[in-house]
């Protein structure tokens, strides 16, 4: 234990000297951290947590400063302080110090890594001219000194490139005046499977945007047990494991996309429930706000 304190303090001592841009980390990654010291999720899984961190931009990585000689798989130490961290042991801050260290000494691989560095440093081939527009933005920002202000120029620029590429890509639902998006299963973000432990994992991403409306519009999910979103089978209806609402809410202002993101998986409580998977039946995502219903089939097949 002193050994893995020493370690700990160290790689965060190295850590306070790396360029990062940090913001308040989703419950979901602290949950999905704690699960994976406990051994009820798969490192696999965890590393999902953290490619989530990468490509929202809450955790910097650049590429010159990944090592030629890196290690393959996570230390045992890396578990020990997932769980203090989840435990509230160790703050946020500390905790993305450390994953970022640890990520750019290739202690740490992601394989989606790579792909969120091409599209910050490789032009995107592309004649359309708003998609030129958003490149044009991106290539503007590294004109700016300030650090601070340089990431949130480029996050903002990544953002509108991100929103216009899910757009091409998926099928759109309307609902009232929210314009819903989904790429499909097998898309960044989402995903579907069976753990080592045999529990059915399934994560969805979807953007919302308000293109019905001059006014702001919210969709609502205050908890596991009130929430206007599931998944269901027809015959067991499944409450999120972990999403990224902010205080219960998803506030959509006219024309101002917004993604979101859904776990479904190992029971939280607070009126949540176990994910299962049924081979023989249909699963959808519902959706029942006030302002309209919908059911989208997921095809987990």
């Amino acid at each position: 234990m002193k050994t893995e304190l020493t370690a700990m303090a160290t790689i965060f001592l190295i850590a306070s000297t790396v360029s990062f841009a940090y913001a308040d980390v989703p419950t979901w990654v602290k949950n999905n951290a704690g699960w994976w010291a406990d051994g009820s999720i798969s490192e696999s899984d965890f590393l999902k947590g953290i490619e989530f961190l990468i490509n929202d931009g809450i955790i910097q990585v650049p590429p010159t400063t990944v090592s030629a000689e890196s290690s393959e798989g996570v230390p045992t130490w890396v578990k020990n302080n997932a769980g203090w961290w989840a435990d509230g042991i160790i703050t946020d801050n500390e905790f993305v110090n450390g994953v970022q260290h640890l990520m750019s000494m290739g202690l740490i691989s992601v394989a989606s890594n790579e792909a969120v560095e091409d599209v910050k440093t490789t032009p995107l081939q592309n004649t359309d001219s708003e998609l030129s527009r958003y490149q044009s933005e991106l290539e503007a920002c590294s004109e700016i000194n300030k650090a601070y202000d340089r990431l949130n120029c480029e996050k903002a620029a990544e953002n509108k490139i991100a929103v216009y590429e899910y757009k091409l890509n998926s099928q759109t639902y309307q609902v009232g005046p929210i314009t819903y998006y989904w790429s499909g299963l097998n898309t960044e973000g989402n995903s579907f499977e069976i753990s080592s432990s045999g529990q059915a994992l399934l994560y969805l991403r979807f953007l919302a945007e308000n293109t019905g409306s001059d006014k702001n519009e919210a969709l609502y999910c205050t908890g596991p047990a009130v929430c206007n979103y599931d998944v269901s089978n027809g015959s067991n209806d499944y409450k999120y494991s972990q999403m990224d609402f902010t205080s219960a809410q998803l506030v959509l202002k006219p024309n101002d996309p917004r993604f979101f993101n859904f776990f479904f998986g190992p029971n939280i409580g607070g009126g949540g429930t176990t994910f299962e998977y049924d081979p023989n039946k249909d699963y959808h995502f519902r959706i029942s706000e006030p302002f309209g219903s919908l059911s989208i089939p997921l095809g987990l097949g």
